[in-house]
């Protein structure tokens, strides 16, 4: 999904706790630049502040980030010779979206061995309306004899 600039996420929505990876295919990539570093916050303030050098692939240079609990998470980049791409002085900035956990329903009761037991039960039931079929079909033309095989006569 590209947002802005040639930067691309690996996801749709930015969550907390979430890993993310992010691909940067700016001028610094154009530019071919030896190394890229991403700096990066979290917040208005830039709260817990990082650098990662990013690696550099056929998609850009990349970088796995481990997002926060925060609003927003703010970056930039520089290159080996302290070139920075900020956004002309306005960073990149995204929200990261709280996922609403008050309508999610958790059931730990779900146990494995029950799927098992539960396609058991439905394969013997197949089974027994199976068997009942056959007798019902097939039980009053052996009585009245009118029951011819499939077998063909030469």
């Amino acid at each position: 999904m590209e947002l802005i600039k040639n930067i691309f996420f690996n996801t749709d929505k930015l969550t907390p706790n979430s890993e993310v990876k992010i691909s940067y295919t700016g001028k610094f990539f154009q530019d071919d630049s030896e190394e890229v570093y991403m700096h990066y916050g979290f917040g208005n303030n830039w709260d817990n502040v990082n650098d990662i050098k990013m690696e550099k692939s056929d998609l850009g240079y990349q970088a796995t980030i481990t997002l926060l609990e925060s609003d927003s998470f703010s970056f930039c980049f520089k290159n080996n010779d302290n070139n920075w791409d900020n956004n002309d002085g306005n960073n990149y900035i995204f929200p990261i979206e709280h996922i609403e956990t008050d309508l999610v329903v958790v059931d730990n009761s779900f146990n494995l061995s029950s799927p098992r037991k539960l396609r058991k039960s439905y394969i013997i039931t197949k089974k027994i309306k199976l068997v009942i079929y056959k007798i019902i079909k097939y039980i009053p033309k052996l009585v009245t004899g009118t029951y011819t095989s499939k077998k063909t006569t030469e």
